[in-house]
């Protein structure tokens, strides 16, 4: 959806809601990287020599063996931003890629290759993000909130932004508590008079 607002009942909730996001990310994480691998594999006989499939090859091996240890970390991350955003790739993307309109287009593997490790960088991003997230909620259960409190979360670009703590209207169930009491304690009184 990109920017969204839920409302959630508890903290609980809100941390089942982010574990599943993440599920949901890496799902695709890893559909994205089986892609990447059997592009990489159907590639190698005709351009193995390239430059452009070496690089990608060697990024690959790196992604996956960040998918095995863990999510990307930031060291990971601005790595392979490192790799992929050096001198040499912004040529051979001006031979890849044409601009049209607001759009780039290519007919390559190699632009499919890209597009394929852009998925999985931000893919990785959005996990670390969401995974801060729910630190910063299990921070706040640790401190005690959530048995009176909702929870209204904002968010950008599928990232958890903003969460506004509202108290839960729990006055209603005391004036209902109040009014039977109110009813039943007159009532008794009138009896002892008579």
């Amino acid at each position: 959806m990109g920017t969204e607002i839920h409302t959630f009942s508890s903290l609980k909730d809100l941390n089942d809601f982010l574990l599943d996001e993440i599920d949901q990310y890496r799902v695709l994480h890893e559909d994205y990287s089986q892609w990447l691998g059997s592009l990489l594999r159907s590639c190698e006989d005709t351009h193995k020599n390239e430059d452009w499939y070496k690089k990608s090859a060697e990024l690959q091996k790196s992604l996956s063996t960040q998918a095995k240890k863990a999510p990307a970390t930031k060291e990971t991350g601005k790595k392979g931003a490192g790799k992929k955003g050096g001198g040499k790739g912004k040529t051979s993307e001006s031979l890849v890629w044409v601009q049209s309109g607001n759009l780039c287009l290519s007919s390559t593997e190699q632009g499919q290759a890209e597009l394929l490790f852009d998925a999985i960088e931000k893919i990785n991003a959005k996990v670390q993000e969401i995974e801060k997230s729910k630190v910063t909620i299990q921070q706040l259960e640790r401190l005690g909130l959530g048995v009176d409190v909702s929870y209204i979360l904002y968010i950008e670009d599928d990232v958890p932004k903003k969460v506004v703590l509202r108290a839960k209207n729990s006055s209603s169930k005391d004036e209902v508590f109040k009014f039977a009491a109110e009813l039943s304690v007159p009532a008794l009184f009138s009896n002892f008079k008579e």
